[in-house]
């Protein structure tokens, strides 16, 4: 029969797991990792990448945000095989250190007929350039382009171009470009685990956010720079 302690208090019975089971979880976790690997980590990192193939194209796009020379290498591969394809060079800003980097490795590289689309760092910077280059593919009636990319950014990239170009009636398809890192050694490193960790999450950001809500006309114009290094105009419309 209830008494007046049970108005007040009340008695209950807890299960807590010991530290021994916890460590046990632990291991096994981190030995079903391990033991899967070969499965996963390509997985992984395939979820990143686009499907490649330039396809016939009229020109290349280099994504080169980050001054990589491998980019123009595969370009230059792809060029000796069409001596006729044109390379635009996307990159952030305009300044002579920029684009003297960039014409020293188009030319240890072989690159040839190339010219610079200089954006401005607005953000969302990857969709903002996207719509720069589709102003510089229209006024030159280039209607289908390689979009030459460092590879874990290649799906993000091919995700950006597709929505971009294909409202204006442009074929994009993908060029992925490995260096040191790819899809089977990318967890060798700290830094591999790190570039694949924030490409994920920037492919996210790109695919739940900015797609979906951020997509418009941007405000800033693009600079074409010729292989000459001489502004041929401030914006091309």
């Amino acid at each position: 029969m209830p008494t007046w302690r049970d108005q007040l208090i009340y008695r209950r019975e807890t299960v807590k797991t010991t530290w021994k089971l916890k460590l046990i979880v632990i291991a096994a976790c981190a030995l079903a990792a391990l033991v899967t690997r070969p499965l996963w980590v390509p997985a992984v990192a395939h979820t990143l990448v686009c499907d490649p193939g330039p396809g016939r194209v009229q020109a290349l796009v280099l994504i080169n945000f980050d001054d990589d020379y491998l980019l123009f290498e595969r370009a230059a591969t792809l060029q000796r095989q069409r001596p006729d394809l044109r390379v635009f060079v996307v990159t952030t800003g305009k300044s002579a250190v920029k684009e003297g980097f960039i014409e020293v490795m188009a030319r240890i590289s072989r690159v040839q007929n190339w010219e610079i689309v200089a954006t401005e760092e607005v953000e969302p910077i990857s969709l903002n350039a996207a719509y720069h280059v589709r102003d510089v593919l229209l006024h030159d009636h280039i209607t289908s382009i390689g979009i030459v990319t460092p590879g874990f950014r290649s799906r993000r990239s091919s995700l950006i171009y597709r929505r971009v170009l294909g409202e204006a009636g442009i074929s994009p398809s993908c060029v992925p470009v490995f260096g040191t890192y790819t899809a089977e050694n990318w967890t060798g490193t700290w830094h591999g685990i790190q570039d694949v960790g924030l490409q994920f999450l920037k492919l996210q950001y790109y695919r739940l956010y900015v797609l979906p809500f951020r997509a418009g006309r941007p405000a800033a114009a693009a600079i074409l720079i010729p292989s000459n290094g001489i502004s041929s105009s401030a914006t091309r419309h």
